[in-house]
């Protein structure tokens, strides 16, 4: 299926077109058509080993599809030379490698690879754009710390700057809050929206978490065996029979109480009790 795009500014819109992907010399994604729109936060959803982190890598051109096109723009991003592409779009991948011994600041200058040009020295542009990732993601005071001394959230924050660093208006993001604690995890989510409403970003990010994904995304793909299951606005896809038939969860779905998009609550599976065991919870005995 393709996805329909909401309401949005037009740029910046990432299309598959009968894509096929393969991951390991195996097949991941098989005839995949959808669009992304630009302008808006897209989520990527699905159980593990259902394509996510495979499909981002082929929109970021780190995978060549076996079949089928790319575009962004309409432009095939596989015709397009490299540096015209990074201009354009930023990545945050899965589990970054860490360089040894490398500043925070050190870091967030690599976002500005792009930009240079074999007889362009560095400049108060570069400087003022590494400046300004390290303000925006709360981390100026971090600047000559060492990268792996840092904690996951600043560590993550890192990598956020150097994408930022590369001033793009699209950023891919694989799942951001992996590895972090509850409170990082909303720190970071709400520094991308933030980065979205600032400036109109697009950002297209994958995440496990749905009740995350529905309250940060304006629009949702949810991903089941290499293939779109659903996708559009998170109120309009997400729905109790949909998380059965990809996660094999019976649920109910219910208005978030503070914002109001879907909140997927899993129904009871506690262990029947063992003989002589009550059910309810355990009391102190006297």
């Amino acid at each position: 299926m393709t996805a329909t795009a909401p309401d949005g500014p037009v740029g910046n819109e990432l299309c598959t077109r009968a894509v096929d992907l393969h991951y390991g010399g195996r097949p991941v994604i098989s005839g995949l058509d959808l669009a992304l729109p630009g302008g808006v936060i897209t989520a990527i959803v699905g159980p593990n080993a259902c394509g996510k982190s495979t499909l981002l890598r082929g929109l970021a051109r780190l995978l060549r599809p076996t079949t089928g096109t790319i575009t962004l723009d309409g432009a095939d991003i596989h015709r397009m030379p490299a540096r015209a592409l990074a201009l354009r779009m930023g990545l945050l991948p899965q589990q970054p490698i860490t360089p040894d011994s490398i500043t925070v600041e050190a870091l967030v200058r690599l976002g500005r690879h792009p930009h240079q040009r074999l007889l362009r020295p560095w400049s108060s542009r570069d400087q003022a754009a590494v400046d300004a990732a390290l303000h925006r993601t709360g981390i100026t005071d971090l600047r000559e710390r060492f990268v792996d001394r840092l904690s996951g959230g600043q560590r993550q924050r890192a990598w956020i700057a150097l994408a930022l660093a590369q001033d793009t208006d699209l950023l891919l993001l694989d799942e951001p809050t992996t590895f972090l604690d509850l409170r990082h995890q909303l720190d970071v989510l709400d520094l991308v929206w933030d980065l979205h409403a600032e400036a109109n970003r697009t950002i297209i990010m994958v995440l496990h978490d749905l009740g995350q994904a529905a309250r940060y995304a304006d629009h949702l793909v949810v991903l089941h065996e290499g293939r779109v299951a659903a996708a559009g606005r998170p109120g309009d896809v997400l729905d109790a029979d949909l998380v059965h038939a990809v996660f094999g969860v019976d649920c109910v779905v219910v208005p978030d109480p503070e914002t109001e998009t879907p909140l997927v609550v899993p129904r009871h599976r506690r262990r029947p009790a063992a003989p002589g065991q009550t059910t309810g919870p355990a009391t102190k005995s006297n």
